[in-house]
């Protein structure tokens, strides 16, 4: 029986941890994630899970520790933030490469500099090509939910690669929300007991050699199963997913379709940003207004064919990034939705809004004015700056 609590973002994906009870966590302080590993090691001290905690030296040394005790087949989790993802890029994609599934709660802050605690996405898209799954949350709930089914989506045979879900740094991870908690049980009778794999660095009795050196005879050869493996994810994450709303009565998939079914003009965002979103939808369907909104969920796999099938169908597309790729081609995940488009017939218009960079307020009236743009697409620029001070 789910119970009701008040929790914020760090601690519901404190509380899904001390749930999933993994073997190791290996973790370093940092601004606004701390709360999460911070928390979780007081329910070490205090029994209540049966976790190794190892407190390093840093980010990097964090993720290091966890790539060891994965390999020794242990389920491994860390968590972290901006600066502190950015020094673990170096070990990020040998995570990957040596298929470990390695579960990380990140929570989206900005990259300096200049210095800056508050929250863009710059640091988890930085890391977009590393070989993680990436699954960003609208809300607390979203964000424990999605911790639970990483948990299942990365240890799967057809998947073995790391998971990323994030939250929006201060929006989510420090404020209060109604969120339902499913019971101990439930959720290691979901996850299973134990990790399954047939690789330990530790046994002795089927030695494995990992990490060794690996030059032009089959370097090539030992990437192109990351990048299968990223691909035969989506449909892992779609029956983990529908299994997880079978059980529990929460519905996910890669995307979330809000009103889009005629929609002529749609925006397109990631995170806490689709809840402001879904209200100026409402406001402008109540006026007679064809607008929706079309919420990625999951980010890596890029869930090309699926945006492609709603977006192909609209007048005018909005894509709303917060982060700059600075190729002065606009955003990730318009330069992203953009290629997705290339080969359809039939196109939509399409323009980007940069926003909220390093925490700045995304409001309602910048999305009215987002969808007052598409009405007008043929007079904007291909990539502006929404809610900058000019």
């Amino acid at each position: 029986m789910a119970k009701v609590v008040a929790k914020t973002g760090n601690e519901a994906m404190a509380e899904a941890m001390r749930q999933i009870d993994p073997d190791v966590v290996a973790a370093y302080p940092i601004t606004p994630a701390t709360e999460i590993v911070m928390i979780f090691a007081k329910f070490v001290a205090d029994g209540l899970v049966n976790t190794e905690y190892v407190a390093v030296e840093s980010e990097h040394s964090a993720m290091s520790a966890c790539v060891g005790a994965a390999a020794a087949g242990g389920r491994v989790m860390t968590g972290t933030s901006s600066q502190g993802l950015a020094l673990m890029y170096e070990i990020l994609p040998i995570a990957a490469a040596l298929r470990l599934p390695i579960v990380m709660c990140d929570v989206n802050r900005a990259i300096s500099g200049p210095i800056n605690i508050h929250c863009d996405h710059s640091d988890t898209m930085a890391a977009r090509d590393f070989g993680w799954l990436q699954i960003f949350s609208e809300n607390s709930q979203e964000a424990y939910d999605s911790l639970i089914q990483a948990i299942r989506i990365a240890e799967d045979p057809r998947v073995h690669l790391p998971a990323m879900v994030t939250t929006d740094g201060f929006i989510i991870s420090h404020c209060m929300d109604r969120i339902e908690i499913l019971e101990d049980n439930e959720v290691k009778n979901f996850i299973g007991q134990d990790r399954k794999t047939d690789v330990k660095l530790l046994d002795t009795d089927k030695p494995v050699a990992i990490g060794s050196i690996d030059l032009q005879d089959y370097y090539f050869e030992h990437r192109m199963p990351v990048a299968q493996a990223m691909k035969d994810s989506k449909k892992v994450i779609l029956e983990v997913a529908q299994e997880f709303g079978q059980k529990f009565g929460r519905k996910y998939g890669l995307l979330e379709e809000y009103k889009t079914a005629d929609a002529e003009n749609i925006i397109v965002a990631l995170g806490s940003t689709c809840g402001t979103a879904k209200v100026v939808v409402d406001e402008l369907r109540a006026q007679g207004k064809k607008v929706g909104l079309l919420k990625i969920r999951v980010f890596r796999p890029f869930p090309a064919e699926e945006i492609v099938q709603v977006l192909s169908k609209a007048k005018n597309v909005a894509v709303l990034d917060r982060s700059d790729s600075w190729s002065g081609q606009g955003g990730q995940v318009f330069t992203e939705i953009r290629s997705a488009l290339f080969d359809t017939k039939v196109k939509p218009g399409m323009i980007n809004f940069i926003y909220g960079l390093g925490g700045r307020e995304i409001d309602l009236d910048q999305i009215r004015s987002a969808f007052k743009a598409l009405e007008e697409i043929d007079k904007q620029p291909m990539v502006s700056y929404l809610g900058m001070r000019q």
